[in-house]
C-alpha cells in the first residue's frame, strides 16, 4: 500500500529520532511495525475485522468519519484517512476496504479525549 504523510511537517514527526523523542522507544517501535505492516499490504481489506489481528483497525464514527485507526499502545492510535477521491465505496454505501491502496497518515492520538 502507498503511505504517505498530511503535510511535510507529520513526515517529519515520523522520523526515527524524532518517534523516539515524542512518543518512547515502546510506542515508537510499535509504530514503525505498523507502518511496516501498512507499507507491505497489498490493500487495507488485509486489516479488516475479525482479521486485523493486534493492529484492530477499524473505521471511526461521528465528527472523524472517514478517518481509520490501528492501535498502538492504549489510548493511542495512528489514525489514516484514504488516499483516494472519491473514497471508493461498496454497492452497500460502506467503504470499500479491498479497493484502498493508498492512505495518509493524520498523525498519532488519543481518540477517546
Amino acid at each position: 500500500m502507498d503511505v504517505g504523510y498530511k503535510n511535510k511537517k507529520t513526515a517529519r514527526q515520523f522520523n526515527d529520532t524524532v518517534l523516539n523523542r515524542i512518543h518512547g522507544l515502546k510506542r515508537a517501535t510499535r509504530i514503525r511495525v505498523r507502518l511496516a505492516s501498512l507499507k507491505q499490504a497489498e490493500n487495507l481489506a488485509v486489516f479488516w475485522p475479525p482479521k486485523s489481528g493486534p493492529e484492530r483497525c477499524h473505521e471511526l464514527s461521528g465528527e472523524r468519519a472517514g478517518q481509520f485507526t490501528v492501535d498502538l499502545d492504549h489510548p493511542y492510535r495512528l489514525i489514516f484517512v484514504p488516499n483516494h477521491d472519491p473514497v471508493p465505496k461498496l454497492p452497500s454505501g460502506g467503504t470499500d476496504w479491498q479497493a484502498i491502496t493508498a492512505i495518509t497518515i493524520l498523525g498519532i492520538e488519543d481518540t477517546h479525549e
